[in-house]
């Protein structure tokens, strides 16, 4: 199933790239519109209904915060919230920006899962949580990054770690301690180029968590 996808998520790094260049340096913006797409695609073929996909305005309620804008919802005809999917990226900049994604990334998992608990929003069961990363791998991402230990020892998994290697370990570990139902980990080098460095945070792992998900919930769309 997960091949059948593997042009489009083609297409969507090539566009990632196309985008960017067209940007220059402006992260924001829609550089990762074509893996919305691909997304919507991937659950339109799951049997959701193309207006139950919003990717836009899609604010629902926190619980440290008012709302959250996430990239990518499913709302049922009956109004019950069935997933909730967000989309980062990162090229250059990697040592200013990796924590400000490990904080983005735990803090919107932690409100959205305790707004969940808390009744904040309408589920007939727990919603669907993911969230899908693209980053570049460069010369920046792949070298050896020293580690700062003036009080205490860091955990060893870090020591001799490129910043790649750091996005890994937060993936990995957003998904053990069950932060997200699934996680994905795009590097790229260029337009014609990507892969996955490991296998239970791959592309293919996400999308099809996400297909097998929604294929249990056939009847949340009749």
């Amino acid at each position: 199933m997960k091949q059948k996808y593997n042009k489009q998520i083609a297409n969507a790094v090539k566009s990632f790239w196309e985008t960017k260049k067209k940007q220059g340096n402006v992260l924001a913006g829609k550089q990762l519109d074509s893996f919305l797409d691909m997304l919507a695609n991937v659950a339109v073929d799951a049997g959701v209904p193309r207006e139950c996909i919003y990717l836009k305005n899609n604010h629902i309620p926190g619980y440290y915060r008012a709302t959250k804008d996430w990239d990518f919802l499913i709302v049922s005809p009956k109004g019950n919230l069935i997933s909730a999917i967000e989309l980062k990226s990162q090229v250059g900049s990697y040592g200013n920006n990796l924590n400000n994604r490990v904080e983005e990334s735990l803090g919107s998992a932690e409100d959205f899962w305790t707004a969940f608990r808390e009744k904040a929003f309408v589920c007939n069961q727990s919603p669907w949580l993911g969230y899908l990363m693209v980053v570049g791998k460069d010369e920046g991402s792949t070298h050896i990054v020293k580690v700062n230990e003036p009080h205490f020892h860091v955990d060893s998994e870090f020591i001799d770690s490129t910043y790649l290697d750091r996005y890994r370990i937060l993936c990995q570990r957003l998904v053990l301690e069950h932060k997200y139902n699934a996680v994905a980990l795009i590097t790229t080098t260029g337009c014609d180029n990507y892969e996955s460095i490991a296998e239970n945070i791959s592309i293919d792992t996400f999308i099809n968590s996400f297909i097998g998900y929604l294929l249990g919930l056939t009847d949340e769309f009749k």
